[in-house]
């Protein structure tokens, strides 16, 4: 099985008609992404990418039976977007929207925490299942498909990561970005979870980045799972000063929590193998996983 996305996926694009939504969505589409329809208020009955548009997400759900949606709004009108998806029933909802205030994420966490519609993001490069479906902005030609999960904080350490995982001779069985900002839907544990429990794969990659507790949380959470999988993991920003916001919104010490050696700490307290460098991800994870 697939971890978010895959073959049953039923894509619907919101924001389908803008400059992003268009170029993103023509590139998941020729991936082979089941791409069913897009959202634009007003311009319902339209067609954008060979597919019709929808003035509402619930007009889209009840036409298409789509499942998931990938947000491609300005950062003033994405949590409306998030919610309106959620409440119309999607299972999954990915933000890609960098930029949205965090008292807007707030109100989303609240409206949606009692749906059965899983956030991924926001402020992210979205989910891919090789071979299988890209729901996001990553570059769909560097992936392959494989057994290793990989989680990540930031965008482009995503695809370095999966990059040097391919020449391991290592390929991916989903790649998420959960995204970089404070407040986020899906987290570090919730994929540990979801990767812990899929049979296709056998390893875990995590990117993490100084600032805030989640690489932390994520530790304890693998000792008092006893997962065995092995996880290997990488810290970004390690020489980032305390105080200075570095990026994402969420990459800062404060009040002396966060930083790189507390993760790393806590990293290998519960026996992640912690690389110091991203060009050590794929040869450490090849000799964890007992490949040569």
């Amino acid at each position: 099985m697939s971890v978010l996305v895959g073959d049953d996926t039923r894509l619907i694009i919101q924001g389908i008609t803008g400059n992003e939504g268009s170029f993103h969505g023509r590139q998941i589409k020729e991936y082979g992404t089941n791409l069913v329809g897009g959202v634009t208020p007003g311009k319902g009955g339209q067609e954008a990418l060979g597919v019709p548009v929808f003035n509402s997400v619930a007009d889209a759900k009840r036409t298409t039976d789509c499942n998931t949606s990938v947000i491609f709004v300005p950062p003033a009108f994405a949590a409306s977007a998030i919610i309106e998806a959620a409440e119309a029933g999607l299972n999954l909802v990915i933000c890609i929207t960098e930029g949205i205030p965090a008292a807007d994420m707030v109100k989303v966490n609240h409206r949606i925490k009692d749906l059965s519609t899983r956030l991924v993001g926001p402020n992210c490069p979205g989910v891919i299942s090789p071979g299988k479906a890209k729901v996001g902005i990553m570059p769909g030609f560097i992936h392959d498909p494989g057994s290793i999960g990989v989680i990540s904080r930031s965008g482009t350490l995503t695809y370095e990561a999966v990059h040097q995982l391919v020449a391991a001779g290592l390929g991916q069985s989903t790649s998420v970005g959960i995204g970089g900002d404070p407040i986020i839907g899906t987290t570090f544990i919730d994929m540990l979870s979801l990767f812990a429990e899929d049979d296709e794969t056998e390893g875990i990659v995590m990117i993490g980045e100084i600032g805030g507790t989640a690489e932390e949380e994520a530790a304890q959470w693998v000792i008092d799972n006893n997962l065995q999988k092995p996880i290997v993991a990488f810290i970004a920003g390690q020489t980032a000063p305390p105080g200075r916001r570095m990026g994402h919104a969420g990459a800062i010490i404060a009040g002396g929590k966060g930083t790189a050696a507390e993760k790393v700490t806590a990293l290998k307290a519960s026996g992640i193998l912690v690389v110091k460098s991203p060009a050590d991800i794929g040869t450490t994870m090849a000799d964890a996983i007992n490949i040569k």
